[in-house]
């Protein structure tokens, strides 16, 4: 039998309501000689797409599909596996095709150089490479690359260089096809400039083992490698083991939870979906801690029956944590809450934040000063003796566990810092200020997103150009990674920041309750951290490195050069730095986390 001209692949998760409206635009091509495949990557309600197909009853369209979700890459090769035409195109369940599209295409291969062929869109996507819908190719022997290998937004990584390698690729000329924006798309889930990332795209699509993942708002991460060393470890449970339901979110070092389960206590994860991309929930990469069903999550607390609820950590957890204590008032529930309650506020969820740290049996705030602040904030309403202090976002020690390297200014003489992270407070005419006093600033793994994680790029590019001997642009550095990479500096930045609170603690804001999560990480490296000085206000983290001996403390540039000079000449910073790193573990707090859950228990 004769194969048809065209093989149409109609990727399809979670947007059945979308469907109807791109398959009526397939049967509306001026070219009629064509096959499609639907394919149901699993979809949370089949039946509705299944419904879909069957009401058009036209045999040229058929449907395969999976109950779990595999990932674009393998969904197009089964589509690729599935189907027989010479030319194949790209349907995604939530675009159109204009009824010129396929006979367009078509008519740019008829050229026999021409391999891949692409479309103007409606709207533009505002991408460095070509959309789906916009694509038909030749078919070849070449294949997707699958979620095991890579997962990215960026197609061109994908599928489309491969092929553009094996020929010329054209353009129609002619706007055939509409790209619909909407907040469920794949590309949006993994772009931290639409909210997304790792963390938002796992949860999405409940992707059960370690990403390897990139964003090309960020860039790349390896799960497999990174948490290799935990999902190979066993970790038995204790006799009078706690069994620990978390409820959240973890944030930016979720393998610190695993200091629990190393002392015999059974974890369990129920995660909020309103998380953000760096904020980690599960299925958790590292393994050991069993997701509870989030469609029937009442039913399954009921069936783990926890010892306690241990729920966490940001502002984004807020009402899920709070959705679960109400449910379960006789559940022992501990609160641990790290930034910010500014957000809540702002959010309109500070009621809720209120009764979680009001009725919880007891609650842990990531700072002395935060601790301060709540207690103030809801005076009559609160025992501030149920008011303990832990930074919930501390890294696990194993993270230390690496050799430190040799400075870089001990080969030029120059002082070289570092930014891990959003560079906050830091901007091109502070940073050409340091590098005309011969201080070099080292950022690493700037991402592109809205608000003041972004803000970098509107300098980034002009300071790189006028001193680009001494700002410097580098890759994210991972936890396996922060001793080797972060020790070769002289000091790291910490957020710089105008505090105007003056002494009063109503009118701290969030940086001066916080403690950033970039100081476990430079301390790690054994790094001491420049932080601005801040006389007559109340700033939790500058108390610390005052207490702890290692601050470098400035309020002008001539500051700067003059703390790390003499940084460079007795290493006394960085000497306290390693002193007390351990400190800044989760694990040299787990056993006091503990006594706290085994105090709580009815």
């Amino acid at each position: 039998m004769t194969p048809p001209r065209v093989s149409v692949l109609v990727p399809v998760h979670d947007q059945s309501a979308f469907l109807p409206r791109a398959l009526d635009s397939l049967l509306g091509q001026q070219v009629a000689d064509w096959e499609a495949l639907v394919l149901d990557d699993g979809s949370p309600d089949p039946e509705a797409v299944a419904a879909v197909v069957a009401a058009l009853a036209d045999p040229r369209i058929r449907l395969i599909g999976w109950p779990d979700n595999r990932g674009v890459g393998a969904t197009l090769n089964a589509g690729l596996d599935g189907t027989a035409a010479p030319v194949v195109a790209l349907l995604p369940a939530d675009d159109v095709w204009h009824s010129d599209h396929l006979s367009r295409v078509l008519d740019r291969l008829d050229d026999p150089e021409v391999v891949l062929v692409r479309s103007g869109l409606s709207e533009p996507a505002g991408t460095p490479y070509a959309q789906l819908v916009q694509v038909a190719h030749r078919r070849t022997g070449d294949r997707w690359t699958e979620r095991t290998e890579l997962e990215t937004d960026d197609l061109e990584r994908l599928f489309w260089a491969r092929l553009a390698a094996r020929g010329r690729t054209a353009d129609t000329g002619r706007v055939t096809c509409s790209w619909t924006r909407h907040p469920a798309q794949r590309s949006r889930a993994m772009r931290e400039s639409f909210d997304g990332g790792l963390n938002v795209f796992r949860s999405r699509y409940r992707v059960a083992g370690p990403l390897r993942f990139a964003s090309t708002d960020s860039g790349e991460v390896d799960e497999a490698a990174r948490y290799a060393r935990f999902r190979d470890t066993r970790y038995p449970a204790a006799p009078h083991g706690l069994n620990v339901l978390m409820v959240g979110e973890l944030a930016f070092n979720p393998e610190r939870v695993l200091a629990l389960a190393e002392r015999g206590h059974r974890l369990s994860g129920l995660w909020t979906t309103d998380g953000l991309g760096d904020a980690t929930v599960g299925p958790l990469p590292f393994g050991h801690v069993p997701d509870l069903a989030r469609e029937r999550w009442p039913e399954a607390v009921r069936q783990l029956q926890p010892d306690v609820v241990w729920a966490q950590l940001n502002w984004r957890a807020v009402p899920l944590a709070h959705t679960v204590r109400a449910a379960f008032p006789e559940l022992p529930f501990v609160w641990h809450f790290k930034e910010s309650p500014q957000r809540s506020i702002v959010r309109g969820e500070w009621p809720l934040l209120a009764d979680l740290v009001t009725h919880a049996d007891a609650c842990l705030l990531a700072t002395d000063e935060e601790r301060d602040w709540f207690a103030a904030a809801l005076r009559g309403r609160v025992d501030p003796a149920r008011l303990g202090v832990l930074d919930g976002d501390l890294p696990k020690r194993e993270w230390l566990d690496a050799p430190l390297a040799d400075k870089l200014s001990e080969a030029d003489g120059e002082a070289h810092t570092v930014v891990v992270g959003r560079p906050a407070g830091l901007d091109g005419p502070w940073v050409l200020d340091l590098a005309r006093r011969g201080i070099h600033t080292h950022l690493y793994g700037q991402v592109r997103a809205p608000g003041p994680t972004g803000s970098w790029s509107t300098w980034l590019d002009e300071a790189l150009t006028a001193a680009p001997d001494h700002v410097h642009l580098h890759p994210p550095v991972g936890p396996e990674d922060w001793v080797g990479e972060l020790s070769r500096y002289d000091a790291g930045w910490l957020h710089r920041f105008d505090s105007d609170n003056g002494g009063e603690l109503h009118r701290a804001g969030w940086d001066d309750l916080n403690s950033p999560a970039r100081l476990p990480v430079l301390l790690a490296a054994g790094l001491p951290l420049l932080q601005q000085a801040n006389p007559g206000s109340l700033v939790s983290v500058e108390r610390v490195l005052r207490t702890e001996g290692t601050g470098l403390f400035y309020r002008s540039a001539d500051d700067v050069r003059a703390a790390l000079a003499g940084e460079l000449a007795d290493r006394r910073g960085g000497t306290a730095a390693l002193a007390v790193r351990e400190r800044h573990t989760f694990d040299a707090h787990a056993d006091r986390l503990v006594e706290l859950f085994r105090s709580v228990l009815r």
